[in-house]
């Protein structure tokens, strides 16, 4: 097996140096503890959650390492694979899965990361590739697609190539799912619509992608929607937070019903009916903001596409209590998550291949 690297946990993020920071003018966006924007454009990011190496717990049976995708950007993932999965089955499906953060903040070292796709891996029995991509407001979007696709190329090179990598004999490049929680449920849902929109995903063969899995998927738009009104319940994500990370996220100029933004404006829907959309599964908490959203989300897409769509609501919990809350509460419905991922991943993995 080749060795494996472990990534500089600080490697593409983009966060300036605490020592000029009072010669930068005044804030002009700030999320308290994560993301402070000054008037000069320099940016800070309060290291809220530790970034941690590849390093896990022997007993969980998950072996981790990361691997450079593109120097130039500074684009890297992390992989996870389950050794028990592999004994049994030999080649196992792969997740591609992208960190939330509004687009602006996160990254796959955060340690809530490295410890839930750590359990998933273990879980859903499946290799996961954990893409770590450019942030906003430094590179807004569509930086964080253009990452995504290229993640997505450099699997093609490998799986054509056939190179050594030490994940690569235990992957089946046939059985590829895209994913990822919030902003990175977002980013996997563009790539699934490109993929879909004219056969483009003949362009990634041998690549043969099987699944999207949307968790929490953060979506907007100009009209406020009931559970963004009226959620007041303790969450990870706040409106006013929602609305500071697509001001720094979105193309200048642009508000909430842009396309990358809202799924629903009238572009959209139409690229979602002449795509050849993906199964798909959202999971979706029941005391989010984007619930309602999420819900709406879900309709337009039964209404939409002819694939498989499912969804599921998380009662009694937040955004992203999967990776941030540790109450008991969070703890079952995590578990409750998993398994439903797993389930999905395995009926999926049944279904006919798309004529792509």
């Amino acid at each position: 097996m080749a060795a494996m690297i472990t990534m500089d946990p600080s490697l593409g993020r983009q966060v300036g140096s605490k020592e000029h920071s009072h010669h930068n003018g005044a804030v002009v966006e700030e999320i308290h503890g994560l993301i402070r924007v000054y008037k000069d454009g320099h940016v800070e990011r309060p290291q809220i959650v530790p970034c941690v190496t590849s390093l896990l717990p022997p007993d969980l049976g998950v072996t981790c390492g990361d691997t450079v995708i593109h120097k130039l950007t500074a684009i890297w993932a992390r992989f996870y694979v389950p050794s028990a999965a592999v004994r049994s089955h030999g080649k196992l499906p792969l997740l591609v899965y992208f960190h939330g953060g509004g687009f602006c903040v996160g990254s796959a070292a955060w340690s809530c990361y490295h410890d839930f796709l750590a359990r998933l891996a273990a879980k859903a029995g499946c290799l996961i590739m954990s893409v770590n991509y450019r942030l906003a407001p430094e590179n807004p979007l569509p930086a964080a697609y253009e990452d995504g696709f290229k993640a997505l190329q450099w699997l093609k090179q490998k799986a054509i190539s056939g190179a050594g990598e030490w994940w690569s004999g235990s992957c089946n490049f046939s059985s590829i799912f895209l994913a990822g929680d919030s902003a990175g449920a977002n980013i996997a849902h563009h790539l699934a619509t490109k993929l879909g929109a004219n056969n483009e995903a003949t362009a990634l063969r041998p690549l043969v992608f099987k699944g999207t899995i949307l968790i929490q998927p953060f979506f907007g738009g100009e009209t406020r929607t009931h559970s963004e009104k009226q959620m007041s319940s303790p969450s990870a994500l706040s409106l006013t937070a929602a609305d500071t990370y697509w001001r720094l996220a979105l193309p200048y100029g642009s508000n909430r019903d842009h396309p990358f933004s809202n799924p629903l404006s009238k572009g959209s829907i139409k690229s979602l009916q002449e795509s050849s959309i993906l199964p798909i599964m959202v999971c979706i908490s029941e005391m989010d903001i984007l619930k309602d959203r999420n819900l709406e989300f879900c309709g337009a897409l039964d209404s939409a596409v002819k694939k498989r769509v499912e969804h599921v609501v998380y009662k009694g919990v937040g955004h992203a209590f999967q990776i941030l809350n540790k109450s008991p509460l969070s703890q079952t419905r995590t578990l409750e998550m998993l398994s439903h991922i797993n389930s999905f991943v395995t009926i999926s993995l049944l279904d006919p291949p798309t004529s792509s």
